[in-house]
């Protein structure tokens, strides 16, 4: 097993992490101050849904040997934020009970590897690569923004990949480079940095119908219907053998097990597969330590959320949106080589097209629109070979 391990793999690890702890912890603690949390409600909730993440990453990873990172869902996320005057804490927290219940029994009824059987591969990857697009976006915007940081991590990445060499990866380049220039142009912020040990504590809950139909629902969708999607439909794409019904009955234990500490709906990280299974994360067959080595290095966020909130005054947005960038190019490249290299390009291209453009109807993020889209262009334009599909040819 350790002799799969390899300097990619510990450099994509590492760069998730940095994404993990710089793209995503401002924004929950945001939706944690939107919905007037406590300190130790929202200590409890940054503890678990991270700490949970880890070890289910860590054990699925070593025993599938697979890079199966399993974190919360970001859309999920963003959409309890936009709840905060329709419902109490203690009803959102019952309806993520729920939510973790429903996916769970999903997982056990093998619905979720009818769902990836049923969805055409150049679809869910055309939904993909419209879906990380922006970080691509934003990588350009913080090169340009920021020329002595950003521009340098860039510059190195592209350096590597030069190089061409497996001894050099690209993306370790990226972080050291773009660390250096941090240092040198001196962009890093003073501000003090404080330790606080997580809070541990279950919320109040108060099942209500109402809730469970606007929040448990969508969650489902959300946890589902996007991230499992994505996450597992890039790892096939790359040729892995994913275990789509045992990491979905895992991801509604995640789910439940948050709940009861106040979090909310696990997943498959949409963001984490592009970085932890791209060809930048080194060989196929070791790429799963670099789902290992992130997931370790996350249970720092789990034991120390205030410290890893003050850092982020500490290292400049662009650095955190330049790496986050350079280590997706890959995986856009395979994505966009898989939506337009064989059958149903016009389906992958209105899915692309649809994720792209930020939206939401009903709740719902325009990902889980596009894949309907996607579908319904192939059903138009290209019927003979979505029905070749379903029919197994």
């Amino acid at each position: 097993m350790l002799k799969d391990l390899h300097a990619a793999a510990w450099w994509a690890g590492l760069t998730a992490f940095v994404w993990y702890a710089f793209g995503t912890v401002p924004l929950h603690i945001s939706v944690s101050e939107q919905l007037g949390l406590t300190t130790a409600q929202t200590s409890s909730w940054i503890f678990i849904v991270w700490f949970s993440g880890a070890v289910s990453s860590i054990a699925a990873s070593l025993y599938f040997r697979q890079p199966i990172p399993i974190t919360w869902t970001i859309p999920g996320l963003v959409y309890l934020g936009t709840l905060v005057d329709r419902f109490t804490f203690a009803e959102l927290a019952a309806a993520n009970l729920v939510a973790g219940v429903l996916l769970l029994a999903l997982g056990l009824l093998g619905i979720g590897g009818r769902i990836m059987k049923w969805l055409p591969l150049p679809i869910v990857m055309g939904m993909f690569a419209g879906s990380i697009l922006e970080y691509i976006v934003r990588m350009v915007k913080a090169t340009v923004e920021d020329v002595a940081v950003a521009g340098t991590a860039v510059a190195c990445y592209l350096l590597g990949r030069w190089i061409a060499s497996p001894r050099v990866p690209p993306v370790g380049l990226a972080v050291v480079g773009g660390g250096i220039a941090v240092a040198v142009v001196g962009a890093g912020g003073a501000a003090p940095v404080e330790w606080t040990a997580p809070a541990l504590e279950m919320p109040d809950m108060a099942f209500s119908a109402t809730a469970v139909v606007a929040v448990s629902l969508p969650m489902v969708v959300l946890a589902m219907g996007l991230g499992n999607i994505q996450g597992l439909g890039y790892l096939l794409a790359q040729g892995y053998k994913v275990p789509v019904n045992p990491v979905s009955t895992l991801v509604g234990v995640n789910s439940i097990v948050n709940a009861l500490l106040g979090g909310h709906a696990a997943t498959v990280a949409r963001t984490g597969v592009a970085i932890l299974a791209s060809a930048d994360a080194g060989p196929a067959p070791g790429r799963y330590w670099a789902a290992v080595i992130a997931a370790v290095l996350t249970m720092i966020i789990a034991f120390a959320a205030t410290p890893l909130a003050s850092l982020l005054n500490v290292l400049p947005r662009t650095y955190v949106y330049a790496l986050a960038g350079v280590a997706i190019i890959a995986s856009l490249q395979d994505a966009l080589e898989k939506s337009f290299g064989g059958n149903m390009r016009f389906g992958a291209l209105v899915a692309l097209v649809v994720a792209a453009t930020p939206f939401s109807v009903l709740g719902i993020t325009s990902a889980f629109w596009a894949i309907l889209a996607g579908v319904a262009a192939s059903g138009c334009a290209e019927r003979r070979q979505l029905i070749e599909f379903w029919k197994g040819k």
